[in-house]
């Protein structure tokens, strides 16, 4: 243990920053956008198979929703906790507000099929995409989606 000790202290160290163990310094918001995405496109599906009465369709989109709003939940707490750092809370004073903003968003839209919580919930993992990309100093720009949802994607330059 006094050799480890002892190279710990001889050593030099630097803080290393990644969403997984190994780590890989990979973060891009994208995947709760399209995450965010989903879970408008399913809404809005799941209001027309109800209109049907088309039962199969309705649990399987019910399913997918349910799914992709855990995956904003859960891409955004990875960049939350495991990116940003105490510095960021300086420079971003409303990160934890938008964070928690997205997260009961997100369980809002498991629990209910309404297009109003569904668009909410995209437009704020949006601002956090680009509080995530101005973190990183650069310019975030809106580009055209081209999905059924039309609407735009938060990028960087």
């Amino acid at each position: 243990m006094k050799l480890v000790e002892l190279l710990i202290k001889l050593l030099p160290t630097r803080p290393v920053y990644a969403h997984c163990d190994i780590p890989c310094g990979i973060y891009d918001p994208y995947l709760a956008q399209m995450a965010a995405y989903t879970v408008l496109r399913m809404t809005k599906l799941i209001q027309d198979a109800e209109s049907k009465h088309d039962k199969a369709q309705f649990v399987r989109l019910v399913q997918v929703k349910e799914e992709h709003a855990e995956l904003v939940k859960r891409e955004v707490t990875i960049i939350w906790g495991d990116y940003f750092k105490e510095e960021n809370s300086k420079d971003i004073p409303d990160l934890h507000e938008k964070v928690w903003k997205i997260l009961k968003l997100a369980s809002k839209a498991k629990q209910e099929v309404n297009e109003q919580v569904a668009q909410d919930l995209l437009a704020t993992v949006q601002e956090f995409a680009e509080i995530f990309w101005k973190s990183k100093g650069m310019e975030p720009v809106r580009i055209p989606s081209g999905y059924p949802t039309e609407g735009e994607i938060v990028s960087h330059r």
